[in-house]
């Protein structure tokens, strides 16, 4: 086998020890904070019909003419890896008649893979974590979703280095007036804008807005204003928006070139960005999206939520709440070795971490409790065994202490809380 053969495929690599620590704090942190909000979970699988994708993205997007791992299966049926959660999620509302059951809060998460040329805070395979609530139309969900967002960045310690950008995309008539005057402004200098952006200009105006192309920008800055062309609803639904972000003391900037091509997009655009990451400046972005539902045939229904890039806000983190040291297990000869065994596991199935050391002298074994930063140990002996009781010592102090077996549990948890 190669050397080749033997490493991770291009774009994708292992999460081991702190990074998956950090990982799994920030899903710690997501899902119980959302939970308070009302939310549960849901996991879709990670490989969907294509047509899920190519319906809902939009086979004039990226994602799915470029980034998208779609293969036939044995039946000839064409599958795609998730390369986001949002449609998957949609579906499954569908399929499973939720529907019928509105509102419905719902956190995922999961891998997701999209084929990009791999750099810093963008990998193929990434990581998202996101919430979708369907069912309500009022701006003050759109609100309570920015919120959430807000509130689990701040609790990961990433809030402050993150600025909240938003932006109204208007509903379908504002949005279809918009795009004539993106395609009047823009035919006319076509030759100008990058070859992306003039497949855009015919197929959907709107991207053009998110082209990083120099060219493109320059252009950009003298086009149309999305708020010359919004209606009196669309206008109404951003104001209560900003009036709810304002009574909650949550800051952001306005603007005015987020926005979201698909149709079934309206009304709310946001974004966390982050100047720390270099060009992969998104943490956490989403908006209301009330025409994904009925896009996938199932009932119109009004629906708001985000995407949080998991491996992105694990590179801000400094660190992570560390791992409960454990309590090392030390048999005093291997004579004694079953009876060290069988304290570990039953002080384990009490809730107590046990680390049991099972070759090398005392020494040796004692060594280890240091390197596997044990706090304290429990040495076992058979003058301990025959006298139902463990020598306990505190590996900081070194004090130590007979304490009987009957009263081990309450006294470890008493003394090395």
């Amino acid at each position: 086998m190669s050397e080749k053969m033997i490493q991770p495929v291009r774009g994708t690599h292992d999460l081991l020890g702190e990074e998956y620590r950090k990982h799994q704090w920030i899903h710690d942190v997501s899902y119980s904070i959302a939970q308070k909000y009302g939310y549960e979970p849901i996991a879709t699988p990670i490989v969907e019909s294509t047509a899920i994708f190519k319906r809902t993205i939009g086979e004039t997007s990226d994602i799915v003419g470029k980034e998208m791992y779609t293969f036939d299966d044995r039946g000839g049926d064409s599958i795609t890896i998730r390369p986001e959660g949002t449609a998957g999620v949609a579906r499954a509302v569908i399929s499973n008649s939720l529907t019928q059951s509105m509102p419905l809060k719902l956190i995922y998460d999961g891998p997701m893979m999209r084929y990009e040329r791999p750099q810093k805070g963008r990998t193929r395979q990434f990581h998202q974590i996101g919430v979708e609530c369907f069912g309500i139309s009022d701006p003050l969900v759109d609100v309570e979703t920015i919120a959430l967002g807000a509130q689990i960045l701040e609790q990961l310690g990433v809030a402050h280095r993150s600025i909240l950008e938003i932006n109204t995309i208007g509903d379908t008539d504002s949005r279809k007036a918009y795009r004539q005057a993106l395609v009047d402004y823009f035919t006319p200098v076509s030759s100008h804008l990058s070859a992306d952006s003039q497949a855009r200009l015919a197929k959907n105006p709107l991207r053009i807005l998110d082209s990083k192309d120099p060219k493109d920008q320059e252009l950009i800055a003298s086009a149309p204003s999305f708020d010359h062309y919004l209606n009196d609803l669309s206008q109404d639904t951003f104001r209560k928006v900003c009036q709810g972000l304002d009574a909650l003391n949550i800051p952001y900037k306005r603007n005015p070139l987020l926005v979201r091509g698909l149709d079934y997009y309206c009304h709310t655009a946001f974004e966390f960005t982050t100047t720390d990451l270099g060009s992969q400046g998104a943490l956490l972005a989403g908006g209301r999206y009330d025409g994904l539902v009925g896009q996938l045939s199932g009932p119109e229904t009004p629906g708001v939520g985000w995407a949080m890039g998991v491996d992105r806000i694990a590179l801000m983190l400094d660190q992570v709440p560390p791992q409960p040291r454990p309590i090392a297990v030390i048999a005093i000869g291997d004579e004694t070795m079953e009876a060290a065994f069988q304290l570990a596991m039953s002080l384990r199935k009490q809730g107590i971490r046990i680390e049991l050391a099972y070759s090398g002298n005392v020494g040796k074994r004692m060594k280890w409790a240091d390197k596997a930063n044990a706090y304290a140990a429990i040495l076992l002996g058979t003058d301990e065994i025959a006298a139902q009781q463990a020598t306990v010592r505190n590996l900081e102090t070194g004090e130590q202490n007979l304490v009987a077996f009957a009263v081990l549990k309450d006294y470890l948890i008493d003394t090395f809380k």
